[in-house]
C-alpha cells in the first residue's frame, strides 16, 4: 500500500493501471488488505479475497466502471474462504473453506499465546459452489473421512478434480500430507464423485484434464503400492471412463515426469526435467507413452502455459543470464531460440559486471562411478595458477545444481573475490537417474561424502585448487554433509553449516516429514 501514511494499514491493496503506462490509480482501501484477485472470463467482473486472517471473504468489482465503483461482498462464512476459482463460464466461483472456525485458538493468538500446536486438531474443509445469479452457496462434497485441499476445473466446466486429505490428526496439516491424499473427479451436471485413487504413503499429484476434455491424468512414482523412491510416471484414461483402469505412460524415462501442460489437442503433455547440470523441456506422447528431450540449452529452463492467455512462457537463466522471460506462439517454437521473445530485460546492470566463468565438471568416485558437478572459476582465472576453494553443497538431497545465475549460495560473489567453487551433485542428487538419486538410501552419508571429497581431489590434481585453503558450506541437506565433513576430515579451514542435522534422532522425532528420512536410513526407524 503505497498511499498509506504513518499509522495507517500497510497491508497490500488493488490499483488498476494501463499497459501502455500512466498514474497507477488505487481501487480497494480494506484494513487487511487484498490476498489474490482474478477476473472473470467474460471481462464482466474483478473478484478479489480480503478479511482479517481465517476470516476471508470474496468481494467483485464490476469492470465497467471499476474506478468508481464500490465492491459487492459475496461471501460471509465464518470460516472464511482458502483456494477458489472461477467457473469457466463466469456464472459461479468454486472454493474451499473449513467446516468450522476454531474460536478458541484464535483468541487465544489474539492474546499473544502464539506457541505452535504440533499437529494441532484443525476443522476439516470442503468444497462449494457460489451462484452469482442467485447468491446461493452450495456444497459439492460431504464426506467426514476427507478433507478437501486443492481442485481444478476443467476448461469447459464439465468437471473437477479435487484432492481429498486424511482426517488423521497426524497425517494432516504437515509437510507430508500428500502420502495420505487421494484424488477425486466430480462432474459438474450432476455431482456425482468418483475416487480415482486409494493407497496410503503414496503421493500423487493433483489430476489434471486435457484441453479437449477427453483425458484426466495424473503423475505418481512407478511403484504405487508402498512408499518408494521410484520416479514419478504418468497415469491416465478417458474422463467418462468412469471406474476405468488408468494406463501407466513414461515408464522408459530415467526421471521423473510431471504434469506441465497439455497440447490444445490433448495428445501430448510438456514437463520441464532435468539433465545433469541443465533442465530442459520434454514431451510425452499420450499414445505411445514415449518422452522426447525438445530443448538442449546450456542453461536452467522452466516452460510453461499460461491458463487465461494460452501463452507459453519461458523462464532462462545461465551463468551470465539472471532469469529473464520469454515468450513463444507455440510449444513447437520453444527449441529455436531464434523464435524467442524477450518479454523484459530487468538486470542490464549484469552485463557491465565481471563474473566467474561456470562449467560442468565430471570426476569419478571412489567405487567407480561418474559423478558431476558445476564448476565456477574465478574472476580472472590464469590457467596453471591454483586457487582457494569453496565447496557449496546443495540442500534435498533431491535437488541439483545446474548453470544458472549465481546458484551455489552466490556463488559469483566468491568468484569475485578470487575463489574457485565447486557445486557437487553427489549421489543422492537428481538428473543423472534414478540409481544416482537412490544410491545413498540405507546409507544416507558415505557415498555423497566420497563424492564431494574425490571432485575436489581433482580439482588438486588438475592443479586448480590449493590443498591447503578449502572451505566447505550448504544448507539443509548441504548442512548435513557439511556437519558429516566436519566430523571426518581435517583438510577444510573452515566449514559452514545451514540447517544442519547434528543429532538425527532428536530431528526425526520433530520433523514433519519422517517418512522420507526413515526410508533413507533403510525404511526403519531411527531408534
Amino acid at each position: 500500500n503505497r498511499d498509506a501514511s504513518a499509522g495507517e494499514s500497510q497491508e497490500s491493496q488493488l490499483y488498476f493501471m494501463r499497459p501502455d503506462g500512466g498514474e497507477a490509480r488505487r481501487l480497494t482501501d480494506t484494513a487487511e488488505g487484498v490476498s489474490d484477485f482474478a477476473f472473470s472470463q467474460d471481462g464482466r467482473w474483478l473478484v478479489y479475497r480480503s478479511g482479517a486472517s481465517g476470516q476471508e471473504q470474496l468481494f467483485r468489482l464490476p469492470i465497467d466502471g471499476i474506478l468508481t465503483g464500490s465492491p459487492e461482498q459475496l461471501t460471509d462464512v465464518s470460516a472464511g474462504i482458502d483456494q477458489w476459482e472461477w467457473a469457466p463460464d463466469s456464472r459461479s466461483i468454486y472454493f474451499i473453506k473449513p467446516d468450522s472456525r476454531n474460536e478458541d485458538e484464535a483468541l487465544r493468538r489474539e492474546s499473544g499465546f502464539t506457541v505452535d500446536i504440533k499437529n494441532m486438531l484443525t476443522p476439516l474443509s470442503n468444497l462449494w459452489a457460489l451462484e452469482l445469479g442467485s447468491s446461493f452457496a452450495r456444497q459439492l462434497t460431504n464426506d467426514p473421512n476427507l478433507s478437501v485441499t486443492g481442485f481444478n476445473i476443467s476448461e469447459d466446466g464439465r468437471w473437477i478434480t479435487f484432492t481429498g486429505g486424511s482426517t488423521e490428526r497426524y497425517e494432516r496439516n504437515i509437510t507430508s500430507q500428500r502420502l495420505y491424499q487421494d484424488q477425486f473427479l466430480l462432474e459438474t451436471a450432476n455431482g456425482l464423485i468418483e475416487r480415482l485413487t486409494e493407497n496410503y504413503e503414496v503421493s500423487e499429484s493433483g489430476a489434471s484434464i486435457s484441453p479437449d476434455g477427453r483425458w484426466i491424468a495424473f503423475s505418481a512414482p512407478d511403484n504405487m503400492t508402498r512408499y518408494t523412491m521410484t520416479e514419478n510416471r504418468v497415469y491416465i484414461r478417458e474422463v467418462t471412463d468412469r471406474g476405468g483402469a488408468f494406463r501407466k505412460i513414461g515408464e522408459s524415462f530415467d526421471g521423473s515426469i510431471p504434469i506441465g501442460f497439455w497440447s490444445e489437442d490433448g495428445n501430448t503433455i510438456y514437463f520441464n526435467g532435468g539433465v545433469r547440470v541443465t533442465s530442459q523441456l520434454h514431451s510425452l506422447d499420450v499414445g505411445s507413452g514415449e518422452v522426447q528431450q525438445i530443448t538442449n540449452e546450456r542453461a536452467a529452463l522452466s516452460v510453461s502455459r499460461d491458463d487465461d492467455s494460452g501463452a507459453i512462457v519461458i523462464g532462462y537463466s545461465d551463468p551470465q543470464t539472471p532469469p529473464t522471460a520469454f515468450t513463444v506462439l507455440n510449444a513447437g517454437d520453444v527449441a529455436d531460440r531464434s523464435r524467442w521473445i524477450q518479454l523484459a530485460d530487468v538486470n542490464p546492470q549484469v552485463r557491465e559486471l565481471a563474473l566467474g566463468e561456470e562449467e560442468e565438471i565430471n570426476w569419478r568416485s571412489t567405487d567407480g562411478k561418474m559423478v558431476g558437478g558445476v564448476l565456477v572459476k574465478p574472476v580472472g582465472y590464469r590457467e596453471g595458477q591454483s586457487y582457494p576453494l569453496i565447496v557449496a553443497i546443495h540442500g534435498g538431497p533431491a535437488s541439483a545444481d545446474v548453470l544458472r545465475f549465481n546458484g551455489g549460495y552466490n556463488a559469483q560473489v566468491y568468484a569475485g573475490a578470487g575463489y574457485v567453487v565447486l557445486k557437487p551433485n553427489y549421489r543422492g542428487s537428481r538428473n543423472y537417474g534414478n540409481a544416482h538419486r537412490t544410491d545413498i538410501v540405507g546409507d544416507y552419508f558415505t557415498l555423497g561424502f566420497d563424492d564431494i571429497m574425490t571432485g575436489v581431489d581433482h580439482l588438486i590434481d588438475e592443479g586448480i585448487v590449493d590443498p591447503n585453503r578449502m572451505g566447505a558450506l550448504g544448507w539443509s541437506a548441504g548442512g548435513h554433509w557439511s556437519n558429516w565433513i566436519l566430523t571426518h576430515t581435517d583438510r577444510f579451514k573452515a566449514i559452514s553449516s545451514g540447517a544442519g542435522t547434528m543429532n538425527w534422532v532428536s530431528m526425526y522425532a520433530q520433523s514433519d516429514v519422517q517418512r522420507n528420512r526413515q526410508f533413507y536410513i533403510g525404511d526403519d526407524f531411527l531408534y
